[in-house]
């Protein structure tokens, strides 16, 4: 036999060992990378040595020429989410969970499972007793005192007759902290978010217009908490200015200045 005839011969003879199955990954597959997990046969990227069925295989390019076909790439299978939980406390700011369930482990370097609980804030109103709670912490919506004006205006509401147009009252609060996306604001009717200031002493008016019905109060007034407590507040046109305050005390009339001087909305 020539030369060249002997060279072809053992050329075949190669190819034919890396694509049987003493040469591929046929019953090898490994999870992880696993320097164990090793065959002898051509590669998928080309050149023929040493290659290997394992999970990380691919990101080093050194798998088996049929490592896609023996060990295919499975992904992580979950199932649908649960139902949110309940809140963990009645009658204050807690958190809520819901959770799926793994169904299907990835495989050979499949994708990895997502994300298996979720949590969200939450605040239930209602004591397990069936008792109303839980309102002290609803944050205080507030918009510059300007738009009062226009509000009395157009307040012509038969829920609120004139006689009761000076049944509101103010309540006084000490800023304690806010985001600094208030001071960012300068579109034109929120500029007045630039001049909440920490440390300051602010008047919000609850004018008769933003009153429950049934209370005659406004939501998040921090009615009944004392001066120790931390009471949150939400800049009405741009969700991201809020911070906290604490009450400092009620009044029949705000006497702060204007640029101190907000309402409930």
């Amino acid at each position: 036999m020539g030369g060249a005839a002997l060279s072809g011969a053992l050329w075949l003879g190669l190819l034919w060992a890396g694509s049987g199955a003493g040469g591929g990954c046929s019953g090898k597959c490994c999870e992880g990378r696993d320097a164990a997990c090793v065959g002898q046969g051509w590669r998928e990227g080309g050149g023929y040595g040493t290659c290997y069925c394992d999970g990380g295989c691919r990101r080093a390019g050194d798998c088996c020429h049929d490592h896609g076909q023996a060990c295919p790439a499975l992904p992580c299978v979950v199932g649908e989410w649960s139902h949110w939980s309940g809140c963990a406390e009645q009658c204050q700011p807690d958190l809520r969970i819901r959770r799926r369930y793994v169904q299907q482990e990835p495989k050979n370097g499949g994708e990895p499972c997502p994300a298996l609980e979720e949590k969200a804030g939450c605040l239930e109103y209602l004591t397990y007793q069936g008792e109303d709670c839980g309102h002290e912490h609803v944050p205080a919506f507030i918009t510059t005192s300007e738009y009062g004006k226009e509000r009395k205006r157009r307040a012509a509401s038969s829920l609120w007759p004139s006689d009761k147009e000076e049944a509101g009252y103010c309540v006084e609060f000490k800023t304690e902290s806010l985001s600094h996306h208030c001071a960012l604001e300068n579109r034109p009717y929120a500029r007045w978010m630039q001049y909440l200031r920490e440390g300051h002493i602010v008047c919000v008016a609850c004018q008769p217009p933003a009153m429950n019905t049934d209370t005659h109060r406004c939501s998040g007034d921090g009615h009944n908490a004392d001066r120790s407590k931390i009471l949150h507040w939400e800049a009405v046109g741009n969700s991201q200015c809020q911070g906290t305050w604490k009450k400092i005390r009620q009044l029949k009339h705000c006497s702060c200045p204007l640029v101190h001087s907000f309402i409930f909305t």
